[in-house]
């Protein structure tokens, strides 16, 4: 008997009373087609046929479930541990003898219940001769097995997809841990280095090269292992990081943050801006002598967040858009692994008037799932 797939914000036992209670449902539908069915074979009153059906269908349907689930509930823990993939299935040994002794019971129990509700005498199976019991046996048994079979497939194969889904999020976000974890080290190392440069040209300036990197590190601590951060957050981290680059950079570089306030909460990965800024830097500014200018733009584009990326230094020839440096590759790849087809990248030369690159992250507002 059916179960939707399992909510984790919802405790087992409510979505175990809750398919129970669906399962209850949807027999009480069926017993309402049967006694159509019924009473189109043999035109009694429809009244009369439908109470009948229902008493006798919801009587085996408590009685078969009802001890489905308290066998299945007993079971040892090795057994347990297969429920998961199995839907709580005690096996078809037990689920025999409960069949065969609550379709009796309940046909017994229905039978009775709909004699008291319409004031009849009908025959039951424990009040009639052997060959009636026998065919009542039958009518109720066959039934019974067919719709205990019917649900019971429908539930593995919910019960089954839940558990395939809940590995996928599982392999996803390990993923991810892997991808982050590979890159905090990479933007460390490339710190370090630029801080080792400096220490051998200006040791004051080195100095408080350190101590700004000691206060980043000590504030990205708490969040960075976050699989989602606001983007105010993110930004936070970014001007930080620009700080110190300025340290060694001086004058050359510039830098503009423009983070509308409504979009300030949206929640985003941690470090995913930090390699483009990176990648600005690098291949952008430090070979130009003047140096140039940073900036990280966000903004709401229908139902997406769009946040670009820009510099304004030595650029990339035209058609040369897909950089396949570690840090962009890595953005690519855990926009891939956390949206999917509804997050994109564009890595790209700037507009014709101007010169530089632009790198654009387009996700969708929403949490993802």
């Amino acid at each position: 008997m059916t179960a939707a797939v399992s909510d984790p914000s919802i405790s087992p036992v409510r979505n175990r009373w809750r398919g129970f209670a669906m399962r209850g449902v949807k027999t009480a539908a069926a017993a309402v087609l049967v006694a159509a069915f019924l009473w189109a074979l043999n035109p009694r009153s429809f009244w009369y046929t439908l109470v009948y059906s229902l008493c006798i269908s919801l009587m085996c349907w408590l009685f078969i479930d009802g001890s489905r689930s308290v066998v299945a509930g007993r079971y040892s823990v090795a057994v347990a541990a297969k429920e998961r993939s199995s839907g709580r299935w005690p096996g078809w040994l037990w689920m025999t003898a409960i069949i065969a002794v609550g379709a009796v019971l309940g046909y017994a129990a229905g039978n009775e219940i709909a004699n008291l509700l319409l004031g009849l005498n009908e025959t039951g199976p424990f009040n009639s001769s052997w060959r009636q019991t026998l065919s009542l046996i039958i009518v109720a048994l066959v039934p019974a097995i067919a719709i205990t079979y019917f649900f019971q497939s429908r539930e593995v194969i919910a019960t089954q997809r839940s558990e395939v889904e809940r590995a996928e999020r599982q392999a996803t976000e390990q993923q991810l841990m892997l991808l982050e974890s590979q890159l905090e080290p990479h933007m460390l190392f490339n710190t370090l280095a630029n801080l080792r440069v400096l220490i051998g040209v200006d040791a004051e300036r080195a100095q408080a090269m350190l101590d700004h990197l000691i206060a980043f590190l000590r504030a990205s601590l708490a969040g960075s292992r976050a699989r989602l951060h606001p983007l105010a957050d993110e930004f936070a981290r970014l001007a930080d990081y620009l700080a110190l680059m300025q340290i060694r950079m001086g004058p050359r570089l510039r830098t503009r943050f423009d983070l509308p306030g409504e979009l300030a909460a949206v929640p985003v990965p941690p470090l995913l801006l930090q390699p483009l800024v990176e990648n600005c830097i690098k291949h952008g500014l430090e070979p130009q002598v003047a140096g140039g200018l940073i900036e990280v733009v966000a903004r709401r584009d229908g139902d997406s967040l769009v946040v670009s990326v820009r510099d304004d230094g030595v650029g990339i020839a035209p058609g040369a858009g897909s950089d396949t440096s570690f840090g962009l590759a890595h953005v690519r790849e855990r926009l891939a692994t956390l949206y999917g087809a509804s997050a994109s990248f564009a890595f790209a030369p700037a507009p014709a008037d101007d010169k530089g690159t632009v790198a654009t992250v387009r996700l969708p507002l929403r949490s993802p799932t």
